[in-house]
């Protein structure tokens, strides 16, 4: 090869070479979540919220978020809306466990992932989702009544008569632990439920239903199991209206372990909560990525939790995230 030739020929190549280091390499497409969130009808969910998009932030995620307002149309359009948008991992809390046989075969139709977070779903096909992230709601419940018969063995001669504020009717966490609550007190036949109502999770229906309780059953109410801490909150102000002293006169039982409860117990006014863990984000945002990467991730990832008595409710409160 003539040199000339020779010369050109290698300044072609060391200019290709040098194009391509400064050419700057594309960046990667970020991760797409669709998110479709209860509601906001507890402190409980505003910190659930919260956590998700702090790490769906943190982590470079495009964060699409729905809130569902308690009705599972809302979260029935919100899928379709991810769908229409081909997100790549879809994620909910299902405000109820049944009713979504169609919509997660659709997601499945159309190859997007779907994780459930904090409750589950009650489907024909387990494969319509990947994996749940939350809670162990049953043993929620079971904590909370060994809690109660703990303290049935304390007082060995108290009535024990128990009124029950219930979840979303349908919701999975209220059928949870409505079953874990009664199957521990069972136990004890001194521990009886004379009425149980829902109370929809809220602060304002928790006081409006306990309210009604009083007026039908008065003295004759010992304990109240709530089955979250805003519910009890509401109850709370319902009982003090009524000339009682809330966590003296009424024993009150709940779950969740929010700051308001801690701050309820400080003051004496509640017995008990169970933790229900909301910081359920960074491990949604881990999961989603695991996915969309072809990893491997369990069907049920559960969080830990604890409970906290009034007694522990001081010490414990500085170190509450939620």
């Amino acid at each position: 090869m003539p040199l000339p030739i020779r010369r050109t020929i290698l300044a072609a190549v060391a200019a290709a070479a040098c194009a391509a280091v400064i050419i700057p390499a594309q960046a990667a497409k970020p991760l797409t979540i669709g998110f479709s969130q209860v509601g906001a009808e507890s402190e409980w969910r505003t910190a659930n919220t919260a956590s998700i998009k702090a790490a769906a932030k943190q982590a470079g995620v495009n964060l699409k978020f729905a809130d569902a307002q308690q009705q599972q149309q809302n979260q029935v359009k919100a899928i379709r809306s991810f769908i229409a948008q081909r997100v790549d991992v879809i994620a909910f809390s299902p405000v109820v466990e049944t009713g979504w046989e169609t919509v997660l075969r659709e997601a499945k139709n159309a190859k997007i992932p779907v994780i459930l977070t904090d409750r589950s779903v009650k489907v024909s096909d387990p494969s319509l989702y990947v994996s749940f992230i939350g809670s162990d709601f049953v043993e929620e419940g079971r904590r909370a009544g060994r809690w109660l018969l703990d303290y049935a063995k304390k007082n060995p001669n108290k009535a024990l008569n128990i009124v029950e504020l219930q979840g979303t009717v349908g919701s999975a966490p209220a059928t949870d632990r409505k079953t874990g609550f009664a199957e521990v007190i069972a136990g004890n036949p001194k521990l009886k439920i004379i009425r149980s109502q829902t109370g929809d999770f809220t602060r304002a229906k928790g006081k409006e239903v306990m309210e009604a309780f009083l007026k039908s059953e008065g003295k004759n109410i010992n304990v109240l199991f709530a089955h979250n801490d805003d519910m009890a909150i509401g109850a709370i102000q319902a009982i003090e209206e009524a000339g009682l002293k809330p966590g003296k006169d009424i024993v009150i039982v709940s779950i969740d372990g929010v700051r308001g409860a801690f701050e309820a117990m400080m003051q004496g006014k509640l017995n008990v909560t169970v933790e229900c863990n909301p910081l359920l984000g960074p491990t949604l945002v881990q999961t989603a990525q695991s996915v969309v990467a072809g990893k491997p991730v369990p069907k049920r990832i559960t969080v830990d939790e604890g409970v906290f008595p009034a007694e522990a409710a001081a010490k414990e409160f500085p170190n509450r995230k939620y």
